[in-house]
């Protein structure tokens, strides 16, 4: 296994948080952009919606030429509150309302995982899920939070890693996922597809 070449591995996401997580764990991702139009897609229920977009995502990269030869990666997440699926708040407004509606209540991270092999074509692909028990800021927290512009750029309008931490009174699962992307899982759907994680880790001073 040693004389193998390492696997190239893509991510097809543009999340710095996803990114950070993997090189966190001794993986170095190039980076391809999907580019894919969430709002094209459709699904029964959150967790069904999460899966959705990231197989899409992988998909979408792993047809670029640029891919050719790699593991391509797709994630994607939504904070499934009451049966509804949250993706990132369209402007400051909508985030304020997103924050007062979750404060002091409970709900469930969903962030679909798709791994495909270009080599072959094969693909695993699941959902994982996290509960989030959320805290309860004051409207002048809220409202500076928002004004950060951080809940802008996150699904659900929060992070776990981020300013919103505070407001995050425990969660029940990987917080990986919570992140962006859960490596418990991204390990898993590797092994389907006959690779082990430990052989992506770069060389120490990579």
């Amino acid at each position: 296994m040693t004389d193998q070449p390492r696997r190239r591995l893509v991510l097809a996401s543009q999340s710095p948080a996803r990114l950070g997580v993997l090189r966190q764990a001794g993986i170095e991702p190039e980076v391809i952009v999907s580019g894919f139009d969430e709002d094209a897609v459709t699904a029964p229920t959150p967790a069904e919606l999460a899966l959705a977009l990231g197989e899409a995502k992988a998909a979408v990269v792993a047809a670029r030429p640029e891919a050719q030869g790699a593991l391509v990666v797709g994630c994607d997440s939504v904070l499934d509150l009451d049966g509804e699926a949250l993706g990132k708040p369209a402007d400051a407004e909508e985030a304020t309302a997103r924050w007062k509606s979750m404060r002091g209540r409970t709900g469930t991270l969903q962030t679909g995982h798709c791994v495909r092999d270009t080599t072959n074509g094969r693909y695993a692909s699941a959902t994982a899920s996290t509960v989030v028990r959320f805290g309860e800021p004051t409207d002048a927290e809220i409202a500076a939070y928002v004004a950060t512009g951080e809940p802008l750029y996150v699904a659900g309008a929060f992070t776990l890693d981020g300013r919103s931490a505070p407001f995050i009174e425990g969660i029940d699962g990987d917080p990986g996922n919570v992140i962006g992307i859960s490596l418990p899982l991204l390990r898993r759907l590797l092994a389907e597809l006959g690779v082990g994680i430990t052989d992506l880790w770069a060389p120490r001073g990579e």
